[in-house]
């Protein structure tokens, strides 16, 4: 089936909505790993990015296979969106102001807003190993919001 572009609109527009969604990696046998993630829809780029720890099974999952998708659902459930694409890892924040932490910045602001302690979310983004996950969106499918 071919999808066209407004429908394709439609669902990625479904992704930009909330900032939860389940991320879905592949373990060493083939089966799926899922996870409840928080994420930012970038539509001009067509990337969602999400905060990692480097020592997480996802993380682990993505460097040896990149493939993943990703699942957000309407509130009611009746619209869903499944995203797939090749994950682009940033590496792992080793300095408060290093470009990944930067990065984790703007994605902790994109989602929350500003944070009450910039010098110690820094801190903690190094302390914690964090990386950002960018997952192109290759291809969506589901059903569109009404």
């Amino acid at each position: 089936m071919t999808q066209d572009a407004t429908q394709d609109d439609a669902l990625l527009k479904l992704l930009g909505e909330g900032h939860g969604g389940v991320l879905v990696t592949l373990k060493k046998d083939g089966r799926p790993q899922l996870s409840n993630v928080t994420h930012v829809y970038y539509p001009d780029e067509r990337v969602i990015r999400v905060s990692l720890t480097d020592d997480r099974a996802k993380t682990r999952n993505l460097r040896r296979d990149p493939r993943a998708s990703y699942h957000v659902t309407s509130a009611d459930r009746w619209a869903y969106t499944v995203a797939e694409g090749t994950a682009d890892l940033s590496p792992v924040a080793r300095d408060p102001h290093d470009e990944t932490v930067e990065e984790l910045v703007r994605l902790y602001r994109d989602v929350s807003g500003e944070h009450p302690d910039w010098d110690d979310y820094r801190a903690a983004m190094v302390r914690d190993r964090r990386l950002v996950l960018r997952l192109r969106v290759e291809r969506a499918y589901g059903i569109p919001k009404r």
